[in-house]
């Protein structure tokens, strides 16, 4: 064959000045099927991962297949443009952020294409999520093995190019260890499919001549001279991930070039497809969780785990848990942790269940009075052990803000060490922490896959300051040079990218990282593939995200106080750290975050895209794309789509409050101009004043009529400025009405509450108010109600005004101060206006003391009838009912009080994984919404609830919810209260809505021939 001369190392970065961005994007447009975005708003979006580091995309492109990938590559190579592959963008190390044309596979690139499962194989866009694949390999009884606590949103192609892990790696390995083939195309055009070369395979693709055999070729020189040296500075751990796999060249790995890319993070191929290798389902799973003194005596018992080979072996310590109370993020888990300042989870899995808990205690038998036993907590029950795995996956988000803490971050958070050094790394690492400030009791957690000595953590890097960064570049060098004296890792399964690239001499050595520059001279010597990541690094300082010379325009004259902010809407836009569980594709657990994300597939539409343009807003650098600062209109664009469900604030991590921000920014938007707000605004948010109106006249029946006439609701829709919707019916006689007309009854034995009359209770469904207080009545309560027009705000808050419904509340909170300085409970019934008294009303006023009393002494129908009312026995109902969780309830309140008082009453009921309904108050009437609020519905909720018996109820507390059930297509299932459902099992049943219906009737029949009448007029015009 002859020598092949290898090309000299890529050591410069890119320049991109004179690319006429123009040009490209409409080339994109003409050549490219998909999405073409060189807008602001999606630069803005795509401006950073979940990393350290920023830098402005020139644009985005969406390719709808993996040949619209291909061209996109062709194009930019064109116009010289840098190309970046993005899955989840969830990177930790900076790989997915750059000033290039970044392809976004994650909307359309998405199919599992085939599946032979007696080869165990199959074959996958590089856009399917992790977990969409194994849902769909489940018939199969197989699975990808490699499982990251991303695993509900990172991409295969993600994955790929980190070589990823998770905690299942302990059984399966890395994705390196996963991939049977991967078809690629690099910067010049070159297309091929790779895998492990066999010498006849060489000879037959060297035999061509062409682009793939050069390539191949020169790997295998590279291979040639670097061998040794290969051998001898690669550690030989179970998590080595920095650097290029120049090993799975090796013959001893059959010179595997798909092996070789993996973990290249886009700077050498664009990865179009990959054949995976699959692992059986373990079904049956057992969960040993073991307490120790301290973190590294629980590292130091990992070796003596691990000959009992359990699938998973994970490490937490004790702040993590302290962080995870303080956010009271999963309850209950930890309420089943053993005794101990840290813990080991230690899984084991088989066929059976038996064989399962055999291997567990086993395990425990030998630790047994040796130095490693531990106190032991043994979880068999799968609900119970999901909500401990939730514990570990939630690392992330519990240690990033914490109220009164420093804000902590990425950087150092995934060395890898051999898993008999563990215990000495955890131990020096300590010690460094201590050296640079970073330790103290509120100081970084550890925790990690201890079975394979990757550790995570966050540490309080000051990224704010001049001399704070410059102390995070030195600490980061000391732990450099640390790990590389332990033999480790720098990266256990996050990759290099920025944070790590420029450390890699100190871990392989220059004759390594020469071999890694002319590697990547192969693949793509313009180094136009992802620029400055791994091979000739941009510095772990430069491109920061934060840094010394950010100086966002923070803004004053705040609405919303930020509480657990510091006051400031810069660090309230700044909470989202990235993670991207607001990108779900489907719903799980019960979790509502990101309702227009799901249906839309649009980074701008998930709450971390939205956090991004919020960010941007404000302009830290001076160079961002969003301009104009509350006035801007790509923001509002991006807000649009904002169901202001408040998932996000319990679902996301970092407890980021879109609907919060979006109520913040509507009301500077439009300040000083409300001519230019949508009319909807001033229909939806003025809706309570209009019912009071509407109650007191008792004009309900009237105002019925005229909206549901043939004709006239049309026209009523188009003046309010709303989508074409049924307009709900208001009641002939409000739930105040009835109250005064009633007045209070029951003996009053455990004292007296307040019954809050919503609007949405009180003008239109007040039978659910008059159920409600005859099961308060039943419990021993005497009910009371404000008799005059009282309102909690929440259409003013959702729309944006914001002066207005402080006004309001204000007026609430002086209304309800008497009871409230009684120490008297106020009972909410609809979730979302609830939610305003937990929640949003200390957020505007958290000084006053009696916004303050209102959010401790407000609770909900179950909060009562539960912890508020000992003794007490529901109406035995002995039914079956699946439940709509409204999304404030499962923010704010939580459902597990509805939970225990159904089960009390013996109805059997079942939690939806629907999300939210895609009503969401005001966002389903306004204009452009119906379609999105339609497909939220159509998810899961409307499905499950036309395939429930008959017999099932269908509970939805709210008003939004169940408005979406009966306008919708729910196969005539209508929505009830709980507290209808409970009522119907108390005697003496008072008036039924049935009853009030048919009252409308006269009504509606002079309204259809008013409406006749109007319409054909208008046909004789």
């Amino acid at each position: 064959m002859g020598t092949v001369q290898l090309p000299d190392p890529v050591v410069h970065h890119p320049a991109h000045e004179d690319l006429d961005v123009g040009a490209l994007a409409a080339a994109l447009r003409e050549r490219v099927r998909g999405e073409v975005r060189f807008d602001r708003g999606t630069r803005a979006a795509y401006s950073t991962d979940a990393s350290n580091f920023r830098q402005l995309p020139i644009g985005v492109v969406v390719p709808r297949t993996p040949d619209d990938a291909v061209a996109a590559v062709g194009v930019a190579r064109e116009f010289g443009a840098p190309i970046l592959s993005r899955g989840g963008g969830t990177s930790l190390a900076g790989q997915c952020t750059n000033t290039a044309v970044v392809l976004d596979f994650s909307k359309y690139c998405t199919e599992l294409e085939s599946v032979d499962a007696e080869a165990r194989t199959c074959v996958v866009q590089p856009g399917i999520v992790l977990d969409e694949l194994n849902r769909q390999l489940a018939d199969t009884g197989l699975r990808f093995g490699p499982e990251p606590a991303t695993h509900m949103n990172c991409t295969l192609g993600g994955m790929i190019g980190n070589n990823s892990c998770g905690a299942t790696a302990q059984r399966t390995g890395k994705v390196v260890d996963n991939i049977r083939r991967l078809e690629v195309v690099t910067y010049d055009g070159t297309r091929f499919w790779c895998g492990e070369t066999t010498d006849e395979e060489y000879a037959e693709i060297e035999r061509h001549g062409d682009k793939r055999a050069a390539i191949y070729r020169q790997l295998r020189q590279l291979r040639d001279t670097y061998a040794d040296e290969i051998r001898r500075r690669y550690p030989d751990i179970p998590r080595r991930v920095s650097g290029y796999n120049l090993d799975s060249l090796l013959p001893e790995h059959d010179f595997d070039v798909a092996g070789l890319l993996v973990g290249s993070e886009s700077t050498l191929v664009t990865v179009l497809r990959a054949e995976l290798e699959l692992v059986p389902v373990l079904p049956e799973r057992t969960l040993v969780v073991l307490g120790y003194p301290d973190i590294a005596k629980a590292a130091d018992a990992v070796p003596s785990i691990l000959p009992h080979e359990p699938v998973a072996l994970e490490g937490v310590d004790h702040k993590l848990i302290r962080d995870q109370q303080i956010k009271a993020m999963n309850p209950q888990a930890l309420q089943e942790m053993p005794e101990g300042r840290a813990f080991l989870m230690v899984q084991f899995a088989a066929k059976t269940h038996d064989e399962a808990e055999r291997q567990a205690h086993r395990m425990l038998d030998a630790l047994h009075d040796t130095e490693h036993e531990a106190d032991v907590a043994f979880l068999d029950d799968p609900e119970r052990e999901h909500e401990l795995w939730q514990v570990r996956e939630a690392g992330l988000g519990a240690t990033a803000h914490l109220p009164g803490r420093r804000d902590t971050f990425e950087g150092w958070e995934d060395s890898a060490v051999a898993p008999e050094r563990l215990g000495e790394y955890l131990r020096k690492l300590s010690k460094l922490y201590e050296e640079f400030g970073y330790a103290s009791d509120t100081g970084p957690s550890l925790y990690g896959h201890f079975g394979q000595g990757c550790v995570h953590t966050r540490i309080p890097f000051d990224l704010y300051s001049a001399d704070g960064v410059a102390t995070y570049r030195r600490f980061m060098e000391r732990a450099a040079d640390l790990v590389a004296e332990l033999g480790g890792s720098f990266s256990g399964e996050h990759g290099d990218g920025q944070s790590r690239g420029e450390l890699l001499p100190k871990m392989f050595g220059e004759d390594i990282v020469t071999a890694f520059g002319r590697l990547k001279a192969v693949f793509d010597p313009g180094n136009r593939m992802n620029p400055g990541k791994v091979v000739a690094p941009a510095r772990l300082d430069e491109h920061l995200r934060l840094g010394a010379d950010w100086t966002p325009a923070d803004p004053q004259g705040l609405h919303f106080r930020f509480p657990d902010d510091g006051g400031s809407f810069a660090q309230a836009a700044n909470r989202c750290v990235g993670v991207g569980r607001c990108r779900q594709h489907t719903t799980s657990g019960g979790q509502v975050m990101c309702p227009s994300y799901q249906v839309t597939g649009e980074e701008e539409h998930s709450t971390r895209g939205r956090a991004r343009l919020l960010f941007e807003m404000l302009d830290g650098h001076g160079d961002s794309p969003v301009g104009d600062g509350w006035r801007s209109t790509d923001v509002r664009e991006a807000l649009d789509l904002c169901l202001a469900c408040k998932g996000c604030k319990t679902d996301c991590p970092a407890n980021v409050d879109m609907a919060t921000y979006k109520a913040e920014f509507l009301s500077h938007h439009y300040e000083g101009r409300p001519w230019r707000r949508p009319r909807s605004d001033f229909t939806m948010g003025w809706l309570p004043a209009f019912a009071q109106v509407v109650g007191r006249l008792r004009a309900g029946r009237v105002v019925n009529a005229l909206t549901h006439a043939p004709g006239l609701s049309r026209l009523a829709t188009r003046a309010a400025g709303v989508e074409d919707r049924e307009i709900p019916m208001f009641a002939g006689e409000t739930l105040q009405q009835w109250f005064a007309r009633r007045g209070p009854a029951g003996t009053g034995a455990r004292g007296t509450v307040l019954l809050w009359p919503d609007t949405f209770t009180n003008t239109f469904h007040p039978h659910i108010g008059q159920a409600a207080v005859r099961l308060m009545e039943d419990a021993g309560w005497r009910v009371t109600m404000p008799a005059g027009p009282v309102c909690c705000a929440l259409t003013w808050i959702s729309t944006g005004q914001l002066k207005l419904a402080k006004n309001i509340l204000a007026r609430t909170v002086r209304e309800l101060a008497p009871h409230l300085h009684e120490g008297g409970l106020v009972v909410g019934l609809e979730p979302s206006c609830t939610a305003v008294f937990r929640s949003d009303a200390f957020e505007l006023f958290p000084g006053d003391q009696d916004v303050r009393r209102l959010r401790a002494q407000t609770v909900t129908l179950a909060e009562l009838l539960t912890e508020h009312s000992p003794g007490y026995r529901p109406p035995r109902l002995d039914a079956k009912a699946i439940a709509q969780v409204h999304c404030h309830q499962h923010a704010v309140m939580g459902w597990d009080a509805d939970r225990k008082l159904l089960q009390a009453a013996g109805v059997d009921a079942e939690r939806l994984d629907s999300g939210c309904c895609g009503l969401a108050g005001n966002f389903g009437f306004e204009k452009g919404h119906l379609e999105v609020s339609k497909a939220c519905a159509e998810r899961v909720l409307l499905p499950r609830v036309r395939s429930a018996p008959a017999d099932t109820a269908v509970l939805a507390d709210g008003f939004s919810c169940r408005t979406q059930l009966h306008e919708l297509d729910s196969g005539g299932r209508e929505g009830k209260h709980l507290a209808e459902l409970l009522a119907a099992g108390l005697e003496r049943p008072e008036e039924t809505p049935r009853r009030r219906r048919r009252a409308l009737a006269p009504a509606l029949a002079v309204a259809a021939a008013a409406g006749l009448v109007w319409a054909r007029r208008r046909a004789g015009r």
